[in-house]
């Protein structure tokens, strides 16, 4: 009977085990495979930890007072529980990616967990009167022996089910250990790919490389850069959103051909020093710096950080190369003096290349760009809003510093697209228009979405959980988009009930009309509310972020 008991339990909780531990790795890696922010994150969600401490000490008490079939019954149960909970099979925005590194990880954790089971079978058929006479008689001297005999030889030493439970409760911090343990092999793995990637790099000489980093604007300049150059030269980009060291890496080493004229690499980060280890890969020949804002404060702590790290692009290039910055920004304008290679583009007049004339409808913009030797040529495109214009300014100034005639940038900057998720315009029929801005989480960016909406002679919906990573600033910026939305939407829809306090308060300070706001659970219940609201007007949805599935 004790052994069946021991064995239901330990497979339940294996199973438990498994789960819980996928869904922290699915965390982990949304985290960036980095301890200092997945600790973070574990601390804000500290509630989902909470239980498993309770339980531990549920189980730790076994020790004095002898399982029972009873108290085993309820663990079992319990675990069976959380198995269902952290059950695969639930639709998430970006899934857990199977990665080689993922693989060794999970190699290492279940090393980890096979110790706390070998430790219980061991432990578990250990002599039962050594076990009485070193615990039990301590606790209950009031027991006969028979007693005690029985507990222990029908239910097993309590030991062993605190062993196996304790692998559950242990399962998130072993998951950072796996990564700990594997540092030296995954750095080794890395060193490798990015030697590798460096050397065919070396191997192309005539290669042109250029760096594009920014708090924002640095995704849509990349594509909008390849379009222009793409109508001359042989032009290859990072695809996507890879800007971190493995995806550059990844690109070079399963796209780069020798062809290939120019290499356009988008450069992200989180802390300082992050760009500068980009740089040390691709040694960029020119650089672009689309905006500094106050992003990723939660691991940059100031805005001087920020503009430190992204003008570590500007001090990377050759000496020979060009670095193309965005005027109209107060914190680039502010360091741009110190580089004598700097070309400025944007909407003011002291800027090398200025775009005028901007006029903006429903249908698309239209602008003219001025060089700087005074040269001016007419644009259009069906992309909304001036901050668009300002990407496509600096697109066409790095084009035209290429050697491409302004004049031969009219149809490319015609055929630019929206950027998918970045205020991309999608009619999905039934009165209903969609602008896709669901990866845009900074203020700038919210506020020109908005901008974008007002433009519509429509029902406008907001639909948002707000922005994150925004260190100690995040509720003021929050509360201030609140009151920016409150100025041009018919109706609110805030998906998440504490992320979007702020920018709840931020609306009611407004004087909105608090009836058109609904606080959602999540982002399918706003949609469905959107679907219900009755209106003659046709509705425009501006959906602005989605918070990745560890938010």
């Amino acid at each position: 009977m004790n052994t069946v008991l021991f064995c239901v339990y330990a497979a339940v909780t294996l199973v438990a085990v498994i789960f819980t531990a996928l869904r922290e790795f699915h965390m982990f890696q949304l985290n960036g495979y980095k301890t200092p922010e997945h600790t973070r994150w574990m601390l804000k969600n500290k509630k989902r930890y909470i239980w498993m401490i309770f339980l531990f000490c549920l189980q730790f008490s076994l020790l004095y007072t002898g399982v029972n079939i009873v108290m085993v019954t309820g663990f079992t149960l319990f675990n069976l529980g959380l198995l269902i909970f952290n059950r695969p099979g639930k639709k998430f925005k970006k899934p857990l990616v199977y990665t080689a590194r993922v693989k060794r990880m999970l190699v290492t954790f279940f090393i980890f967990i096979a110790v706390f089971y070998v430790l219980a079978v061991l432990l578990a058929k250990e002599n039962r009167t050594v076990y009485i006479d070193r615990i039990w008689n301590e606790a209950h001297t009031d027991f006969t022996y028979s007693d005690k005999y029985t507990k222990v030889k029908w239910f097993g030493r309590p030991i062993s089910y605190i062993l196996v439970g304790s692998s559950l409760l242990f399962t998130p911090l072993l998951v950072l250990l796996s990564n700990f343990v594997n540092k030296p092999i995954e750095k080794a793995v890395q060193n490798w790919y990015i030697n590798d990637a460096k050397r065919m790099l070396k191997d192309m000489p005539k290669l042109h490389k250029v760096g594009i980093t920014g708090s924002y604007g640095k995704t849509s300049m990349k594509f909008y850069l390849s379009e222009l150059l793409s109508s001359k030269y042989e032009t290859l980009k990072t695809p996507e959103s890879y800007n971190t060291p493995m995806g550059v890496v990844k690109t070079i080493r399963m796209f780069m051909k020798p062809t290939h004229e120019y290499f356009i690499c988008e450069m992200g980060a989180r802390r300082v020093g992050e760009i500068k280890e980009l740089c040390d890969i691709v040694s960029p020949h020119d650089a672009i710096i689309t905006s500094v804002g106050p992003q990723h404060l939660e691991t940059f702590k100031s805005i001087e950080n920020v503009t430190n790290t992204k003008f570590e692009l500007a001090d990377s290039i050759s000496p020979l190369g060009k670095i193309y910055l965005n005027g109209d920004n107060e914190y680039i304008r502010g360091k741009a003096p110190n580089y004598k290679n700097a070309v400025t583009y944007g909407l003011s007049e002291d800027n090398d290349y200025r775009a005028t004339d901007i006029s903006v409808s429903e249908t698309g913009t239209e602008f003219t760009v001025t060089a700087p030797d005074g040269e001016t040529c007419k644009y259009s495109t069906k992309l909304l809003g001036e901050h668009n214009v300002q990407n496509i300014l600096g697109a066409i100034a790095y084009a035209h510093g290429t050697g491409i005639p302004l004049d031969k940038l009219v149809l490319p900057v015609r055929r630019i697209q929206a950027v998918p998720h970045r205020l991309q315009l999608l009619d999905k029929g039934g009165g209903v228009t969609f602008i896709d801005d669901a990866y845009n989480s900074n203020p700038n960016g919210c506020r020109a979405a908005l901008g974008v909406l007002k433009l519509f002679d429509a029902c406008r919906i907001l639909v948002t959980p707000g922005m994150v990573e925004l260190g100690a600033k995040q509720e003021e910026l929050n509360r201030e988009f609140g009151r920016e939305a409150a100025e041009v939407c018919d109706y609110i829809a805030l998906v998440g009930r504490e992320q979007t306090v702020p920018i709840f308060n931020g609306i009611k300070e407004a004087g909105y009309d608090m009836s058109r706001v609904y606080v959602a659970d999540s982002l399918g219940d706003a949609l469905a509310k959107v679907q219900a609201y009755q209106t003659d007007k046709k509705k425009i949805v501006l959906l602005e972020n989605d918070l990745p599935d560890n938010y």
